[in-house]
């Protein structure tokens, strides 16, 4: 009763203090070391034995390897070579070799110096990707590179683990023996892949979504189970148990079974960990263990952003990439744990490195937020770009905004031979379409002195693909009234969109997702096994549908209620008007059955 009042206790302290963290943009790892620290035997001590909890945590962490391990596509894995082996390897030596002479110098063994200074150079895989992904980053540069490093730092958590033990003072008995755990390795890799594939194939004919999961559940753990006992990690066995299943046709499902699990156990260990985190080191040695934290960001931000540059990055993306790595990881909690176990390192000393790893996980949301102001800073320091000049020669087209939608129009006209004039407000999108050849200006189509040096006056036609809707309606309101000869075609982002095009009378414009929704919507009739002839016919009436309920809307846009009604009312309309459509259809082909 006990343990399930204490569960409820940490279930209901995530639930409500988690979704706080993560809304000041702290990250959901920190809302759970903070609870855990809250909550555990160094805050309110409602939970006064943590140890029993990290045993049934840490499968979330083993979990997580194997997800890790389903990733490992080997085609995903060549795609990455360069970063990943390269960026990856230069990063965590060079970290670890930085740190592991600043742990000799502090008096730390020979051994216990290498294996912390690695331990340390990890950064946080379950802080950095979500955090970026927040962000809109991962398809940056450093969001890339910030990917490849933490791969590489994943995978070599698993040599970390199976080596901790020779690092210790231990003697390895003949079960535990490192020939023993090899060996065993080499066999789950030989045979372990058509033994796993017989046996989801087995489970998948039950068509029981609980037993593939349960399944799964003795994969990851079985595995981690036969490792253990042949002296290796448990989380070594998770890992090689996603290798052996990640180009298998059941991965897709695994993944979906086991999310679940993963992200409630992964956070069950955060906070364990946050309740066995010492916070009277904090009170007894405070300069040590805030200089060490500040040491250890100093150093990891200060190496990568020299290999960065030194390897011909940016001055912008290096600062970013360091800055966002600059922390411990969370397997520095396993590992440290595991180097306590093996006598590596005192008990003091584990923990001293363990709340150093926390602070500097803590301090990761406020590292991100400098490298944004000095971004900020940079950038309104520099003049802004000039305008580029606009070609000597009218074409008879120009293009407003050349992303996706314009770049498409612009294919066309260039290969039908029709001159045009490209413009686009981002110097960024400007210079990558330029790397392809295709000729660009930058220039924002909302400045009046850019459309007449842009001959605007000249063209029969503007094609307006700006993707910003205000931006757009400034625009297309500045083409109609100083250019009222040019006809218009625009990109509309959405129904609102349209709707205020149209209130400008600008009747040739399209929701960029209209043609590709009724594509679909087609198919779909099709593989229900509607007659082609019939989706076809569905398809259009709908479409002139559409088109007829927006002009009737647009003079009612401004007043929800209306709004409302008429959209309800339109959805019988239609629905009358289908099955009209199906009922026509069905006596047009009882007439041609019967003429032949």
């Amino acid at each position: 009763m006990q343990s399930l009042t204490t569960f409820a206790a940490l279930l209901l302290a995530s639930v409500l203090f988690v979704p706080l963290f993560k809304r000041a943009g702290l990250g959901t790892v920190l809302g759970y070391l903070a609870v855990g620290m809250l909550i555990g035997p160094f805050g309110i001590k409602l939970v006064r034995d943590p140890d029993n909890l990290m045993h049934t945590a840490e499968l979330g962490v083993i979990l997580l390897l194997f997800v890790i391990g389903l990733e490992l596509k080997p085609s995903r894995l060549w795609a990455l070579r360069r970063s990943v082996f390269g960026l990856g390897v230069l990063q965590l030596a060079g970290a670890a070799v930085a740190l592991a002479a600043a742990g000799r110098y502090l008096g730390l063994s020979m051994s216990a110096a290498a294996l912390v200074g690695i331990i340390l150079a990890l950064s946080s895989t379950a802080f950095v990707l979500p955090t970026l992904a927040e962000r809109r980053e991962l398809s940056t540069r450093h969001g890339r590179e910030a990917f490849a490093i933490l791969l590489f730092q994943d995978l070599s958590v698993i040599p970390l683990l199976a080596l901790i033990p020779l690092f210790g003072t231990g003697k390895p008995t003949a079960l535990t023996h490192p020939a023993v755990g090899l060996g065993l390795l080499v066999v789950v890799a030989l045979i372990g892949r058509p033994l796993l594939d017989a046996l989801f194939r087995h489970v998948a004919r039950v068509n029981s979504r609980e037993m593939f999961t349960a399944a799964a559940l003795v994969t990851v753990l079985g595995l981690a189970l036969m490792m253990q006992a042949g002296g290796l990690s448990m989380s070594l066995g998770a890992f090689v148990a996603g290798v052996l299943l990640a180009d298998s046709e059941f991965r897709h499902e695994l993944e979906a079974s086991i999310a679940p699990f993963q992200g409630l156990l992964l956070g069950l260990f955060f906070m364990a960990v946050g309740m066995s985190t010492n916070l009277s080191l904090l009170v007894k040695f405070p300069w040590q263990i805030l200089g060490l934290t500040v040491g250890l960001i100093v150093v990891k931000f200060v190496m990568l952003y020299g290999l960065r540059r030194l390897i011909g990055g940016q001055k912008a993306d290096a600062r970013l990439l360091a800055l966002a790595l600059a922390q411990g990881g969370e397997f520095a909690f396993v590992l440290f744990d595991a180097a306590q176990s093996f006598r590596v390192l005192g008990e003091v000393q584990a923990d001293k490195l363990t709340l150093v790893v926390a602070l500097s996980m803590a301090l990761s949301p406020l590292l991100l937020m400098l490298g944004d102001r000095l971004a900020r800073a940079e950038a309104e320091a520099q003049p802004p770009r000039a305008f580029d000049t606009m070609p000597a020669e009218a074409g008879e087209v120009v293009i407003a905004g050349f992303g996706r939608v314009g770049q498409i129009v612009g294919r066309l006209l260039l290969a039908r031979g029709v001159p045009f004039t490209a413009l686009d407000a981002d110097p960024e999108q400007v210079d990558a379409v330029r790397k392809f050849g295709l000729k660009v200006f930058y220039g924002d189509a909302a400045n009046l002195d850019l459309l007449h040096a842009a001959q605007l006056r000249e063209a029969r036609v503007f094609v307006l693909a700006i993707d910003d809707v205000e931006a757009s309606l400034r625009t297309a309101e500045l083409v109609r009234r100083h250019f009222p000869h040019v006809q218009i075609v625009a990109r509309a982002r959405n129904r609102f969109h349209a709707s205020r095009l149209m209130d400008l009378g600008i009747q040739r414009q399209i929701r960029e997702t209209l043609p590709a929704s009724f594509e679909m919507a087609r198919w779909t009739l099709e593989l229900l096994h509607e007659p082609p002839a019939l989706a076809e016919q569905l398809v259009s009436r709908f479409a002139r549908h559409d088109a007829e309920l927006l002009a009737r809307q647009q003079a009612i846009a401004h007043d929800e209620s209306q709004l409302i009604q008429s959209s309800r009312e339109s959805r019988d309309e239609l629905a009358q008007i289908l099955e009209e459509a199906r009922a026509a259809f069905a006596r047009k082909e009882r007439g041609a059955q019967r003429a032949v």
